[in-house]
Protein backbone atom coordinates (compact mmCIF):
# COMPACT_ATOMS: atom_id res chain seq x y z
CA UNK A 1 0.00 0.00 0.00
CA UNK A 2 2.97 2.06 0.87
CA UNK A 3 4.35 2.02 -2.50
CA UNK A 4 1.06 2.94 -4.22
CA UNK A 5 0.68 5.68 -2.22
CA UNK A 6 4.44 6.74 -2.84
CA UNK A 7 3.57 6.40 -6.80
CA UNK A 8 0.10 8.55 -6.58
CA UNK A 9 2.01 11.18 -3.92
CA UNK A 10 4.52 11.79 -6.93
CA UNK A 11 1.70 11.76 -9.45
CA UNK A 12 0.15 14.59 -8.01
CA UNK A 13 2.56 17.05 -8.59
CA UNK A 14 0.55 20.75 -7.67
CA UNK A 15 -1.49 19.18 -4.74
CA UNK A 16 1.76 17.35 -3.41
CA UNK A 17 3.46 20.64 -3.58
CA UNK A 18 0.67 22.35 -2.35
CA UNK A 19 0.83 20.22 1.03
CA UNK A 20 4.29 19.92 1.51
CA UNK A 21 4.49 24.10 1.18
CA UNK A 22 2.13 24.02 4.05
CA UNK A 23 3.85 21.57 6.45
CA UNK A 24 7.24 22.90 5.64
CA UNK A 25 6.08 26.45 6.11
CA UNK A 26 4.34 25.53 9.96
CA UNK A 27 7.37 22.78 10.91
CA UNK A 28 10.14 25.59 10.28
CA UNK A 29 8.04 27.99 11.83
CA UNK A 30 7.81 26.10 15.23
CA UNK A 31 11.65 25.59 15.21
CA UNK A 32 12.37 29.60 14.52
CA UNK A 33 9.88 30.15 17.16
CA UNK A 34 11.25 27.54 19.72
CA UNK A 35 14.47 28.44 19.08
CA UNK A 36 14.32 32.38 19.65
CA UNK A 37 12.29 31.57 22.92
CA UNK A 38 15.48 29.25 24.25
CA UNK A 39 17.78 31.88 23.54
CA UNK A 40 16.13 34.40 25.41
CA UNK A 41 16.39 31.68 27.90
CA UNK A 42 20.19 31.23 27.41
CA UNK A 43 20.99 34.96 27.43
CA UNK A 44 18.75 35.82 30.37
CA UNK A 45 20.44 33.22 32.65
CA UNK A 46 23.85 34.02 31.59
CA UNK A 47 23.17 37.81 32.19
CA UNK A 48 22.46 36.73 35.69
CA UNK A 49 25.00 34.42 36.53
CA UNK A 50 27.84 35.84 34.70
CA UNK A 51 26.27 40.04 36.93
CA UNK A 52 25.18 38.56 39.67
CA UNK A 53 24.39 34.93 41.22
CA UNK A 54 27.38 32.88 39.97
CA UNK A 55 26.06 29.36 38.94
CA UNK A 56 26.45 28.34 42.15
CA UNK A 57 26.59 29.70 45.78
CA UNK A 58 26.97 27.91 49.07
CA UNK A 59 26.05 29.47 52.49
CA UNK A 60 26.10 28.03 55.85
CA UNK A 61 22.59 25.71 56.31
CA UNK A 62 19.83 28.28 57.20
CA UNK A 63 21.25 31.64 55.79
CA UNK A 64 18.96 31.57 52.71
CA UNK A 65 15.58 31.60 55.02
CA UNK A 66 17.08 33.43 57.87
CA UNK A 67 20.67 34.68 57.53
CA UNK A 68 19.16 38.22 55.92
CA UNK A 69 17.97 38.69 59.94
CA UNK A 70 20.46 37.48 61.73
CA UNK A 71 23.82 37.50 59.32
CA UNK A 72 26.09 37.41 62.36
CA UNK A 73 24.76 33.81 63.07
CA UNK A 74 25.63 32.45 59.55
CA UNK A 75 29.05 33.73 59.11
CA UNK A 76 31.66 30.88 56.97
CA UNK A 77 34.33 31.49 59.73
CA UNK A 78 36.83 29.51 57.83
CA UNK A 79 36.02 29.75 54.08
CA UNK A 80 39.46 28.86 52.70
CA UNK A 81 39.19 25.40 53.91
CA UNK A 82 35.40 25.32 52.04
CA UNK A 83 37.10 26.88 49.35
CA UNK A 84 39.55 24.27 48.39
CA UNK A 85 36.34 21.47 48.78
CA UNK A 86 34.76 23.26 46.28
CA UNK A 87 37.41 23.81 43.90
CA UNK A 88 38.37 19.88 43.82
CA UNK A 89 35.75 19.13 41.84
CA UNK A 90 35.80 18.59 38.27
CA UNK A 91 33.31 21.57 36.42
CA UNK A 92 34.35 23.70 39.05
CA UNK A 93 35.85 26.47 37.10
CA UNK A 94 36.58 29.49 40.35
CA UNK A 95 35.57 29.63 43.89
CA UNK A 96 35.24 33.33 45.08
CA UNK A 97 33.75 34.84 48.78
CA UNK A 98 31.43 37.71 49.35
CA UNK A 99 30.23 39.42 52.42
CA UNK A 100 26.96 41.09 51.43
CA UNK A 101 25.98 44.16 53.61
CA UNK A 102 23.63 47.06 53.46
CA UNK A 103 24.63 50.82 54.51
CA UNK A 104 24.44 54.53 54.03
CA UNK A 105 26.57 56.08 50.62
CA UNK A 106 27.69 59.80 51.23
CA UNK A 107 29.20 62.22 48.89
CA UNK A 108 29.39 64.86 50.88
CA UNK A 109 26.07 66.48 50.55
CA UNK A 110 23.39 63.54 51.03
CA UNK A 111 23.23 60.01 51.99
CA UNK A 112 21.67 57.03 49.93
CA UNK A 113 20.57 53.45 51.22
CA UNK A 114 22.38 51.04 49.58
CA UNK A 115 23.28 47.17 49.20
CA UNK A 116 26.87 46.50 49.25
CA UNK A 117 29.09 43.27 48.77
CA UNK A 118 32.68 42.90 49.28
CA UNK A 119 34.09 40.62 47.04
CA UNK A 120 37.76 39.54 45.52
CA UNK A 121 37.97 41.92 42.56
CA UNK A 122 39.98 39.86 40.48
CA UNK A 123 38.38 37.08 39.95
CA UNK A 124 34.84 38.75 39.96
CA UNK A 125 36.08 40.68 36.57
CA UNK A 126 36.36 37.29 35.43
CA UNK A 127 33.23 36.11 36.38
CA UNK A 128 31.29 39.42 35.81
CA UNK A 129 31.33 39.48 31.97
CA UNK A 130 27.87 40.31 31.50
CA UNK A 131 28.71 43.87 33.56
CA UNK A 132 29.15 46.79 31.65
CA UNK A 133 31.99 49.62 32.99
CA UNK A 134 30.50 52.93 31.65
CA UNK A 135 32.48 54.89 33.38
CA UNK A 136 36.41 54.27 35.21
CA UNK A 137 37.81 51.04 35.06
CA UNK A 138 36.87 48.11 36.99
CA UNK A 139 37.93 47.35 40.62
CA UNK A 140 41.20 45.58 41.32
CA UNK A 141 42.90 43.53 43.96
CA UNK A 142 45.20 46.49 44.45
CA UNK A 143 42.16 49.15 44.72
CA UNK A 144 42.12 48.47 48.76
CA UNK A 145 39.42 51.39 49.19
CA UNK A 146 38.21 51.32 45.58
CA UNK A 147 33.96 50.87 45.04
CA UNK A 148 32.62 50.16 42.36
CA UNK A 149 29.16 52.16 42.20
CA UNK A 150 25.73 50.93 40.00
CA UNK A 151 24.65 53.10 37.38
CA UNK A 152 21.17 54.42 39.58
CA UNK A 153 23.66 55.20 42.78
CA UNK A 154 26.02 57.36 40.96
CA UNK A 155 23.11 59.25 38.97
CA UNK A 156 21.63 59.82 42.30
CA UNK A 157 24.47 61.14 44.06
CA UNK A 158 26.24 62.90 40.56
CA UNK A 159 29.35 60.72 41.48
CA UNK A 160 32.36 60.31 38.91
CA UNK A 161 35.17 58.20 39.47
CA UNK A 162 37.86 59.70 41.51
CA UNK A 163 35.36 61.08 43.78
CA UNK A 164 35.59 60.48 47.52
CA UNK A 165 32.46 58.85 49.18
CA UNK A 166 32.08 57.40 53.08
CA UNK A 167 30.11 54.53 53.70
CA UNK A 168 28.05 54.08 56.81
CA UNK A 169 27.23 50.65 58.23
CA UNK A 170 26.03 48.83 60.99
CA UNK A 171 28.69 46.16 62.22
CA UNK A 172 27.55 42.81 63.20
CA UNK A 173 27.94 44.27 66.56
CA UNK A 174 25.48 46.86 66.47
CA UNK A 175 27.78 49.33 66.47
CA UNK A 176 28.04 52.26 64.03
CA UNK A 177 31.30 52.00 61.59
CA UNK A 178 32.14 53.91 58.13
CA UNK A 179 35.07 53.95 55.80
CA UNK A 180 36.36 55.99 53.22
CA UNK A 181 36.84 54.75 49.45
CA UNK A 182 37.55 56.28 45.93
CA UNK A 183 35.19 55.40 43.10
CA UNK A 184 36.94 53.76 40.62
CA UNK A 185 34.18 53.33 38.20
CA UNK A 186 30.78 52.81 37.47
CA UNK A 187 28.96 49.70 36.23
CA UNK A 188 25.59 48.79 34.48
CA UNK A 189 23.63 45.50 34.87
CA UNK A 190 20.67 44.22 32.85
CA UNK A 191 18.96 45.12 35.65
CA UNK A 192 18.00 48.87 36.89
CA UNK A 193 16.61 48.06 40.14
CA UNK A 194 19.99 46.32 40.97
CA UNK A 195 21.88 49.28 39.31
CA UNK A 196 20.03 51.83 41.75
CA UNK A 197 21.04 50.53 44.53
CA UNK A 198 24.26 48.24 44.57
CA UNK A 199 27.82 49.00 45.29
CA UNK A 200 30.65 46.79 45.13
CA UNK A 201 34.01 46.98 47.39
CA UNK A 202 37.08 44.68 48.06
CA UNK A 203 36.60 42.10 50.77
CA UNK A 204 39.00 42.88 52.94
CA UNK A 205 37.26 46.45 53.15
CA UNK A 206 33.41 44.76 54.09
CA UNK A 207 35.33 42.96 56.86
CA UNK A 208 36.61 46.03 58.25
CA UNK A 209 33.34 47.73 57.63
CA UNK A 210 32.00 44.69 59.40
CA UNK A 211 34.31 44.05 62.04
CA UNK A 212 34.40 40.20 61.13
CA UNK A 213 36.64 38.11 59.46
CA UNK A 214 34.27 36.01 58.02
CA UNK A 215 31.92 35.77 54.49
CA UNK A 216 28.12 35.00 54.12
CA UNK A 217 28.68 33.30 50.67
CA UNK A 218 31.18 31.35 48.41
CA UNK A 219 30.07 31.76 44.78
CA UNK A 220 31.03 29.23 42.30
CA UNK A 221 31.77 29.50 38.70
CA UNK A 222 31.24 26.76 36.33
CA UNK A 223 33.38 25.77 33.43
CA UNK A 224 29.51 24.51 31.77
CA UNK A 225 26.22 25.92 32.91
CA UNK A 226 24.34 22.60 31.83
CA UNK A 227 26.73 20.97 34.51
CA UNK A 228 24.76 23.12 37.18
CA UNK A 229 22.19 20.68 38.10
CA UNK A 230 25.33 17.76 38.58
CA UNK A 231 27.84 19.75 40.30
CA UNK A 232 24.77 20.79 43.13
CA UNK A 233 23.79 17.81 43.84
CA UNK A 234 27.41 16.47 43.85
CA UNK A 235 28.47 19.35 46.57
CA UNK A 236 25.82 18.60 48.55
CA UNK A 237 26.95 15.34 49.38
CA UNK A 238 30.44 16.31 50.14
CA UNK A 239 29.69 19.90 51.95
CA UNK A 240 26.62 18.38 54.03
CA UNK A 241 28.78 17.15 56.82
CA UNK A 242 30.28 21.08 56.94
CA UNK A 243 27.23 22.04 57.66
CA UNK A 244 26.48 24.27 54.60
CA UNK A 245 23.75 24.59 51.52
CA UNK A 246 24.07 25.01 47.98
CA UNK A 247 21.75 26.84 45.93
CA UNK A 248 21.61 26.75 41.86
CA UNK A 249 21.87 30.09 40.49
CA UNK A 250 17.89 29.40 39.34
CA UNK A 251 16.82 29.11 43.09
CA UNK A 252 18.77 32.60 43.95
CA UNK A 253 16.88 34.49 40.52
CA UNK A 254 13.29 33.77 40.88
CA UNK A 255 13.19 36.60 37.86
CA UNK A 256 14.32 34.20 35.86
CA UNK A 257 11.85 31.14 36.77
CA UNK A 258 9.06 33.71 36.22
CA UNK A 259 10.10 34.59 33.15
CA UNK A 260 10.83 31.00 31.74
CA UNK A 261 7.11 29.81 33.49
CA UNK A 262 5.57 33.55 30.83
CA UNK A 263 7.61 31.98 27.93
CA UNK A 264 6.52 28.77 27.62
CA UNK A 265 2.83 29.49 27.97
CA UNK A 266 3.34 31.69 25.01
CA UNK A 267 5.17 29.48 22.73
CA UNK A 268 2.60 26.94 24.05
CA UNK A 269 -0.02 29.08 22.26
CA UNK A 270 2.40 29.83 19.21
CA UNK A 271 2.78 26.72 18.99
CA UNK A 272 -1.31 25.66 19.15
CA UNK A 273 -1.83 28.67 16.51
CA UNK A 274 0.82 27.02 14.27
CA UNK A 275 -0.46 23.40 14.29
CA UNK A 276 -3.92 25.07 13.82
CA UNK A 277 -3.06 26.90 10.54
CA UNK A 278 -1.06 23.92 8.97
CA UNK A 279 -4.07 21.58 9.59
CA UNK A 280 -6.34 23.81 8.02
CA UNK A 281 -3.95 24.59 4.99
CA UNK A 282 -3.21 20.90 4.57
CA UNK A 283 -6.83 20.03 5.05
CA UNK A 284 -7.77 22.49 2.65
CA UNK A 285 -5.35 20.91 0.00
CA UNK A 286 -5.97 17.05 0.93
CA UNK A 287 -10.00 18.03 0.13
CA UNK A 288 -8.76 19.36 -2.92
CA UNK A 289 -6.85 16.45 -3.96
CA UNK A 290 -8.82 13.87 -2.27
CA UNK A 291 -12.20 14.83 -4.41
CA UNK A 292 -10.65 15.59 -7.65
CA UNK A 293 -9.87 11.70 -7.10
CA UNK A 294 -13.30 10.79 -6.37
CA UNK A 295 -13.11 9.00 -9.87
CA UNK A 296 -9.88 7.36 -9.05
CA UNK A 297 -11.66 5.95 -6.00
CA UNK A 298 -14.59 4.86 -7.81
CA UNK A 299 -12.59 3.00 -10.08
CA UNK A 300 -11.01 1.21 -7.55
CA UNK A 301 -14.19 0.38 -5.66
CA UNK A 302 -15.27 -0.89 -8.55
CA UNK A 303 -12.59 -3.12 -9.35
CA UNK A 304 -13.11 -4.90 -6.07
CA UNK A 305 -11.47 -2.69 -3.25
CA UNK A 306 -13.31 -2.10 -0.13
CA UNK A 307 -13.64 1.28 1.00
CA UNK A 308 -11.35 0.68 3.93
CA UNK A 309 -8.77 0.02 1.49
CA UNK A 310 -9.22 3.27 -0.24
CA UNK A 311 -9.52 5.27 3.13
CA UNK A 312 -5.98 3.46 4.26
CA UNK A 313 -4.88 4.41 0.63
CA UNK A 314 -5.75 8.17 1.56
CA UNK A 315 -4.21 8.10 5.07
CA UNK A 316 -1.11 6.53 4.04
CA UNK A 317 -0.05 9.29 1.58
CA UNK A 318 -0.59 11.70 3.68
CA UNK A 319 1.61 9.70 6.42
CA UNK A 320 4.07 9.82 3.67
CA UNK A 321 3.51 13.74 2.66
CA UNK A 322 3.67 14.00 6.58
CA UNK A 323 6.91 12.38 6.81
CA UNK A 324 8.55 14.37 3.71
CA UNK A 325 7.35 17.63 4.21
CA UNK A 326 8.22 17.43 7.95
CA UNK A 327 12.04 16.51 7.54
CA UNK A 328 11.89 19.30 4.73
CA UNK A 329 10.78 21.66 7.26
CA UNK A 330 13.01 21.09 9.83
CA UNK A 331 16.09 21.38 7.42
CA UNK A 332 14.74 24.64 6.21
CA UNK A 333 14.47 25.66 9.86
CA UNK A 334 17.33 24.60 10.90
CA UNK A 335 19.24 26.41 7.62
CA UNK A 336 16.94 29.82 8.61
CA UNK A 337 18.31 29.53 11.95
CA UNK A 338 21.84 29.28 11.55
CA UNK A 339 21.38 32.36 8.86
CA UNK A 340 19.57 34.37 11.23
CA UNK A 341 22.07 33.47 14.04
CA UNK A 342 24.57 34.89 11.70
CA UNK A 343 23.03 38.27 10.74
CA UNK A 344 21.82 38.48 14.54
CA UNK A 345 18.28 40.35 15.11
CA UNK A 346 18.69 43.39 17.31
CA UNK A 347 16.30 43.36 20.13
CA UNK A 348 15.63 46.77 22.62
CA UNK A 349 15.93 46.24 26.00
CA UNK A 350 14.08 44.19 28.15
CA UNK A 351 11.73 45.38 31.26
CA UNK A 352 14.00 46.82 33.88
CA UNK A 353 16.91 47.16 31.26
CA UNK A 354 18.29 49.70 29.56
CA UNK A 355 20.66 47.00 27.48
CA UNK A 356 19.67 46.09 24.04
CA UNK A 357 21.18 42.34 23.12
CA UNK A 358 21.27 40.69 19.81
CA UNK A 359 19.02 37.50 19.50
CA UNK A 360 20.01 34.43 18.12
CA UNK A 361 17.80 31.14 16.83
CA UNK A 362 19.23 28.47 18.87
CA UNK A 363 19.22 24.81 17.58
CA UNK A 364 17.25 22.58 20.43
CA UNK A 365 16.77 19.05 19.52
CA UNK A 366 13.49 18.92 21.52
CA UNK A 367 12.09 21.69 19.26
CA UNK A 368 13.15 19.67 16.37
CA UNK A 369 11.41 16.56 17.61
CA UNK A 370 8.11 18.62 18.69
CA UNK A 371 8.05 20.74 14.85
CA UNK A 372 8.25 17.38 13.12
CA UNK A 373 5.68 15.57 15.09
CA UNK A 374 3.42 18.61 15.05
CA UNK A 375 4.17 18.58 10.86
CA UNK A 376 3.80 14.74 10.38
CA UNK A 377 0.05 14.27 13.09
CA UNK A 378 -1.37 17.78 11.84
CA UNK A 379 -1.20 16.27 8.26
CA UNK A 380 -2.48 13.03 9.23
CA UNK A 381 -5.23 14.14 11.17
CA UNK A 382 -6.40 16.49 7.96
CA UNK A 383 -6.14 13.36 6.28
CA UNK A 384 -8.97 11.45 7.83
CA UNK A 385 -12.46 13.09 7.87
CA UNK A 386 -11.92 13.66 4.17
CA UNK A 387 -10.81 9.84 3.27
CA UNK A 388 -13.57 8.77 5.46
CA UNK A 389 -16.34 10.94 3.26
CA UNK A 390 -14.44 10.10 0.08
CA UNK A 391 -14.64 6.10 0.98
CA UNK A 392 -18.24 6.09 1.63
CA UNK A 393 -19.43 7.87 -1.46
CA UNK A 394 -21.50 5.33 -3.38
CA UNK A 395 -19.75 4.21 -6.07
CA UNK A 396 -22.07 5.14 -8.91
CA UNK A 397 -21.72 8.78 -7.63
CA UNK A 398 -18.13 7.96 -7.61
CA UNK A 399 -17.93 6.94 -11.24
CA UNK A 400 -19.81 10.04 -11.93
CA UNK A 401 -16.54 11.85 -11.61
CA UNK A 402 -15.11 10.60 -14.32
CA UNK A 403 -17.09 11.49 -17.32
Amino acid sequence: MFKLALRNIFRQKIHTLMTLAAIISGVAGIILAGGWVHDIYTQLGEALIHSQSGHLQVYRQGYFSAGFRSPEKYLIDAPDTIRQQIAGETGVAQVMARLNFSGLINNGKSDLPIIGEGMQPDLESALGSSIRIVAGRQLADKDSFGILLGKGVAQALQLQPGDPVTLLVNTLDGALNSLDFEVTGIFQSFSNDYDARAIRIPLAAAQELLGTSGVNALVVSLQHTEETGAIAARLKQVLASSGMEVKTWVELNDFYEKTVEMYKGQFGVLQIIILVMVLLSVANSVNMSIFERAGEFGTMMALGNRSSHVFWLIVSENCLLGLIGGSLGVGVGILLALIISAIGVPMPPPPNADLGYTAHIEIVPSVLLLALNTGFIATVLASILPARHVSRIPVVEALRQNI
